[in-house]
């Protein structure tokens, strides 16, 4: 069987994004399973919390299959060949890939079993990749990777009357943004890292295809000839509303955010040496950042310029918190307020009110 080698090394490359890195004693997760149907060959791949499908067409019909590959040895196999086409080969216990005088054998998995993706029969929407491009990557970073607590893994949809709500904590930090409704959606909780996957994908598509089975409890992503799919997480997401101060703060900071960027990174070269603990001495002329160390005296120091409002006060952060955030919010300008040092400071885009970022301030004795 012909195949365009190009077109089969792209797909078996991103099933293996879905395969489970995981020790399981199911060695199926770690293989991607091929199906070939006539003139189209399918790819399907899974860690049985993500499932991917995607197809190719194939030259010669020959005797339909299915198989599970190991995919790593093939991707790095035919990412040497700078062939257009390959031959594709189906025996008994293996798989051989070939062109010219060069051949691989890879050996198959057992089939039988090999979890494929639910049928989801709910009403498809299309959303605008603009939408997914502006909303996710405001809260996907501040999802916890500990699976420990696997609802604080997720993002957090929910509705009001106008909008969309999106909620992604890690414990120590919160971004919430409201949006219009594009789509759909409500109180349910999906996996940052998929969200991430669709993000991924999308190239220059400017809609995509999305629905949600609650009977399956999936969501739904169709982008191109990608089909993806994540299990919900099930669970009770955290009060969130209960941490966001409730009154304006005492201190308003207004600055430029690469300016405040740029500080953050040239004071990390000394925070990084004590926990990555940097102290925020907001003062009327504007902001001093030092790390927070043992010794009495440390000269280290980085000054922010900065439109101080109110009272002037000493405040710690992790300072990898901080970077996260500025890496992600995409504003020339921004401002934080501080109730006191030690209760959530809450960062702002001052010209909207649809997002805001919190995070938990270091306790310090000073």
């Amino acid at each position: 069987m012909l195949i365009n080698k190009d077109d089969f090394l792209k797909k078996i490359t991103l099933a293996s994004r879905f395969t489970s890195t995981r020790f399981s004693s199911n060695v199926l997760l770690s293989g991607v399973f091929l199906k070939k149907e006539k003139q189209t060959l399918h790819f399907y791949a899974t860690n049985l919390n993500y499932y991917y499908h995607s197809f190719i067409k194939v030259e010669e019909d020959g005797e339909d299959f299915e198989i599970v590959l190991e995919p790593k040895k093939i991707i790095d196999f035919l990412s040497f060949f700078s062939v257009n086409k390959i031959d594709f080969a189906v025996e008994k216990t293996k798989v051989i890939i070939s062109y010219d005088k060069n051949r691989g054998e890879f050996p198959l998995y057992p089939k039988e079993d090999f979890p494929l993706p639910p049928k989801i029969e709910e009403k498809k929407q299309k959303i605008k990749t603009s939408f997914l491009k502006e909303s996710f990557p405001l809260v996907l970073f501040a999802c916890a990777n500990d699976e420990t607590r696997p609802v604080l893994t997720g993002v957090n949809f929910s509705t009001d009357e106008e909008n969309l709500i999106l909620a992604g904590t890690d414990g120590f930090r919160l971004s919430l943004l409201k949006t219009k409704k594009e789509i759909n959606l409500s109180n349910v909780i999906v996996d940052s890292g998929f969200l991430n996957e669709v993000l991924y994908f999308i190239d220059k598509e400017e809609e995509v295809v999305f629905s949600y089975s609650e009977k399956e409890k999936m969501i739904y992503f169709q982008i191109e000839e990608n089909d993806l799919y994540s299990r919900i997480i099930e669970g009770d997401y955290p009060p969130f509303e209960k941490v966001i101060p409730a009154q304006e703060g005492k201190t308003k900071v207004f600055v430029d955010k690469e300016s405040f960027l740029r500080n953050l990174k040239l004071i990390s070269v000394f925070t990084r040496d004590f926990s990555n603990v940097v102290i925020f001495d907001i003062k009327k002329d504007g902001v001093y950042l030092r790390p927070k160390t043992e010794e009495e005296k440390n000269n280290n120091q980085a000054f922010l310029e900065a439109q101080v409002r109110g009272e002037e006060v000493k405040v710690a952060f992790n300072h990898k918190f901080l970077i996260d955030f500025l890496n992600h919010f995409k504003q020339k300008e921004l401002f934080f307020e501080i109730i006191r040092p030690d209760a959530p400071v809450v960062f702002k885009d001052p010209e909207k009110d649809n997002f805001l970022h919190i995070i938990m301030p270091v306790r310090i004795q000073e």
